[in-house]
């Protein structure tokens, strides 16, 4: 097989391996992650033909096209995701974020780190309850292009969909024959979402600000210096009364940011300038 002409990871090839992560993406491959890296990336280095990470990493730096980059980013990605996770941000966002906006004709989020596409899907079915008669448009936006192009494809096998409302399966799902994807959203629900290639840790493509920013589990995976860049940019994109939805898992209280705590995993732009933190009541 090709993998067995592959030499084993060794220490200072983690090393360079994490280095890069770090620099081109963000990524923080703590020690102990060896084994890890080494299956994620075996397959990528097998069938470039490379004997050792160590050829496989200079192929890396050497193309100029930024496709093998491209490649190595979406096998270290990680892209777990689901319907439905984390409920309780959907349920403040139905009850509480939609009503403190106020009334507007467009209802825009991003949703930052959005993998295979189930958060901006579970947006789109949220909003479409809540305010039907309002334009909902999302941004999804991921660093993998595999991600992307499941997201950008959005059809779902039904071990996907488990869980889901059996409302939501008839209003905003098409059934499909055949073995595999066997959902598939539906046109006009597919058309209320864009999906672009954003690596969090470069300049922001996007331009405008947003009322609603979702960036959940993603910030685990950086140190400490790339968490209060990339929350930095963040807030800097959420519009005055915007809210930014992070992972329960993380926390934005040691970042030095013009936000408001409002719940855990939800902060909140000041209408007025104000610096450092308060709580909201």
């Amino acid at each position: 097989m090709e993998t067995e002409t592959l030499r084993p990871l060794a220490a200072r090839e983690f090393a360079e391996i994490r280095t890069l992560a770090r620099r081109a993406f963000g990524l923080d491959l703590k020690p102990g992650k060896e084994e890890l890296v080494a299956a994620r990336l075996r397959r990528l280095a097998s069938s470039a033909g490379c004997r050792s990470y160590q050829e496989f990493y200079r192929r890396v730096l050497e193309d100029a096209t930024g496709e093998a980059l491209a490649a190595m980013i979406d096998a270290l990605a990680t892209n777990h995701t689901a319907f439905l996770r984390e409920p309780d941000h959907f349920d403040f966002l139905r009850h509480t974020a939609i009503q403190a906006l106020g009334p507007r004709r467009d209802l825009e989020v991003w949703s930052a780190a959005c993998s295979t596409g189930e958060e901006v899907w579970t947006l789109a079915f949220v909003l479409n309850d809540a305010v039907p008669s309002r334009r909902i448009r999302i941004t999804g936006t991921d660093i993998s292009r595999k991600a992307l192009a499941v997201a950008e494809r959005a059809a779902y096998t039904a071990e996907r969909c488990a869980g889901l409302p059996a409302a939501w399966l008839s209003r905003y799902f098409a059934r499909e024959d055949g073995a595999g994807q066997a959902y598939r959203i539906r046109p006009e629900i597919r058309a209320q979402a864009a999906f672009f290639r954003q690596n969090l840790v470069e300049p922001f493509a996007l331009r405008r600000r947003f009322p609603l920013i979702f960036c959940r589990n993603a910030m685990i995976y950086f140190d400490a210096e790339t968490q209060q860049r990339v929350a930095a940019s963040l807030a800097a994109a959420l519009e005055p009364g915007g809210y930014l939805f992070v992972g329960h898992a993380e926390s934005l209280t040691r970042c030095s940011l013009s936000l408001e705590y409002v719940r855990p995993a939800v902060y909140r732009k000041p209408l007025k300038r104000e610096g450092g933190w308060s709580r909201s009541s």
